[in-house]
């Protein structure tokens, strides 16, 4: 790892408003509970429509764009249209959407989406969305896919606090000087629990301006939907509002409102069927600028700890909680506990296989697979079950395939922006993880372990290195960004470590640059400084650190492929190994135990070559 300088870090301290105890009291929820809501603002007719944002893959736009509520009697059509030289061509139109939330406003969706098929990604195209007749417009530019760009760059964000209603002129200030290719918002784009229509205006009003111009990802996450966290358990009802014994808690119609909002964008799911009630799923595979990116559903299937565990009071003051130390780890991964579940693993498995035109794998979701803080809210925490740590042959299951394919881990949540790395059986044998700050962070957590770590790793801040963490799962921390001062003022959000991460992925290297901005740093200025630790530099390889054990005979690719895809496939299992992009058209593949492979080289799917039973040798 190549570890540049940068600058300060943090946190801040939060209340959260929960969602009423039951469904039947939203109607009737008093205003003094509503407090620090966002209002849906009067706005003129031509303003109508807040923002727009989209995807393109595989040769196929989709496009969602937001509108404020219409009036009685006005019309509900839009259209997409795009610049053809001078004029306007309209390629597409829809019904903007009145589908009731189900809040206590009975607010509606009020969407209107848009497909496109046989999109032309080579050349950037300015668009138009249209309403009330004409009346309302909306203009930004659909980016060329920029396949042909060696540095691909992803900028990244996750909770959007409510405790900070304000525009975010400083942040689009910097975006639109870091100008990344892709946008991806990991989840609590919105917290407000029962009032998502006026929140995702507010956060359209906040960002539209650099959405509109370039594709974005955005995956709902608790907060989102209506509860204190999220376990979703495949779909069924919970029974309060902080959602611990698994399940969603708001009605049915709210959730599917949300996530059709945030995510009908987005590619097509890679296995569409609903969940329990309906709910839609939305996990799915995004190639862009030659990066494949697998968006994950990490919180849809998972199990919810109150239930199959009964933590509480036996190991802590709430059921997600683990404060008493006597407890064993290993008694929490019981059997039949879900993370991403079967369906998203299978995803992952062929997602993780399938190369064709990518030079890199990186992994999207709503949180981080490791227990990685230990101070939350000024509460020691031994484990955290909201943290992907647990069920902990759930995340096996998940590192293993990700491994495979040597994919990056972006994600958010933790409220504690950090770079670490994933082991499986030992320290460093899996991928390497980027947890982003919060834009507006109101809920403090810390690195903070007791213990020092099994090896030191060097670097601005203490306590960096191997640890073993709450759950037995093994993690390497490279940087954290702690807060400051908590609370902090809304004058100083980089002492509460708010930010945003940025990643550069530099395709003929293949090595991969993690930023971490404070709030509040001016990106154009000599010498700004970003939190301490960061930048890191990683080599794609780095994300499968396991050692190898031998090596099988050097390959080539068929003539004319310079960067081909390399497969090796255990003959006594069957199963892959891992499968890789090459640098160079010769490959000398390593393995990580002694006996026959089969390999497959060159360009997929027509050009492979396919060379059976390989035998490892030991150097």
């Amino acid at each position: 790892m190549q570890r540049p300088t940068a600058t300060a870090s943090s946190i801040l301290a939060a209340t959260f408003l929960f969602a009423t105890p039951a469904h039947s009291a939203l109607a009737q929820r008093p205003t003094a509970q509503r407090q620090n809501r966002p209002e849906i603002p009067a706005v003129a007719r031509r303003d109508t429509i807040c923002f727009a944002y989209y995807t393109v893959n595989k040769g196929v736009l989709k496009l969602t764009a937001q509108l404020y509520p219409l009036q009685d009697g006005e019309s509900r059509a839009a259209t997409l249209a795009i610049k053809t030289g001078d004029a306007w061509k309209t390629i597409a139109t829809a019904r903007v959407t009145e589908e009731d939330y189900k809040n206590y406003r009975q607010d509606k969706t009020w969407t209107a989406h848009f497909r496109v098929e046989k999109w032309d990604e080579s050349r950037s195209i300015p668009y138009r969305v249209t309403a009330l007749n004409g009346v309302a417009a909306y203009e930004g530019s659909i980016r060329a896919n920029p396949v042909g760009k060696r540095e691909i760059v992803v900028a990244a964000f996750t909770g959007n606090s409510n405790q900070d209603r304000r525009l975010k002129p400083d942040l689009i200030a910097n975006l639109k000087a870091q100008d990344p290719d892709l946008l991806f918002f990991s989840g609590d784009q919105v917290y407000d629990h029962t009032d998502h229509l006026g929140a995702w205006l507010l956060f359209g009003r906040q960002f539209g301006e650099i959405i509109k111009d370039r594709p974005m990802i955005s995956i709902p996450d608790d907060h989102d939907i209506g509860q204190g966290n999220l376990w979703g358990a495949g779909g069924k009802v919970s029974t309060n509002s902080a959602g611990d014994d698994g399940g969603y808690f708001m009605p049915v119609e709210y959730v599917k409102a949300v996530e059709r909002a945030q995510t009908w964008h987005l590619p097509d799911p890679a296995d569409p069927a609903p969940i329990e009630r309906g709910i839609g799923v939305y996990f799915t595979a995004l190639n862009w600028g030659g990066i494949s990116f697998a968006i994950l559903e990490d919180r849809k299937f998972k199990t919810g700890p109150n239930g199959p565990l009964q933590l509480k009071p036996k190991f802590a003051p709430r059921p997600d909680w683990v404060t008493n130390a006597n407890y064993d780890p290993k008694a929490l991964d019981l059997p039949g506990l879900q993370l991403l579940g079967a369906r998203q693993e299978q995803f992952l498995k062929t997602w993780g296989e399938d190369w064709t035109g990518a030079d890199f794998k990186v992994v999207l979701s709503q949180t981080i697979f490791s227990y990685a803080t230990h101070i939350s809210h000024g509460n020691r925490l031994l484990a955290d079950l909201d943290a992907n740590g647990w069920p902990q042959s759930g995340r096996r299951r998940a590192l293993e395939f990700m491994r495979r394919c040597f994919a990056f881990h972006i994600s958010g949540d933790q409220h504690l922006g950090c770079v670490a790395q994933y082991g499986v059986d030992d320290w460093r044998d899996a991928s390497v993880a980027f947890c982003v700050p919060s834009i507006v962070n109101y809920y403090p957590r810390q690195w903070l372990p007791l213990d020092p770590p099994a090896r030191s790793v060097d670097g601005p801040l203490p306590n960096l290195g191997d640890f073993t963490e709450g759950f037995g799962n093994k993690l390497t921390m490279f940087t954290y960004a702690n807060p400051t001062a908590f609370p902090a003022p809304l004058t100083n959000l980089a002492a509460s470590a708010s930010g945003h991460g940025v990643v550069r992925f530099e395709k003929q290297t293949r090595k991969i640059t993690i930023e971490c901005w404070p709030r509040g740093v001016d990106v154009t200025q000599p010498g700004a400084k970003q939190y301490p630790g960061w930048p890191i530099t990683v080599d794609q390889l780095d994300n499968y650190g396991r050692k190898p054990v031998a090596w099988l005979p050097e390959i080539e690719a068929p003539a004319g492929i310079t960067t081909p895809v390399v497969q090796v496939v255990d003959e006594r299992s069957g199963e892959v190994v891992y499968t890789l992009r090459a640098r160079t058209p010769r490959f000398k593949p390593w393995v990580f135990s002694e006996g026959s492979y089969t390999v497959r080289i060159g360009e997929p799917p027509a050009r492979m070559t396919i060379l059976k039973a390989q035998r490892s040798a030991k150097p």
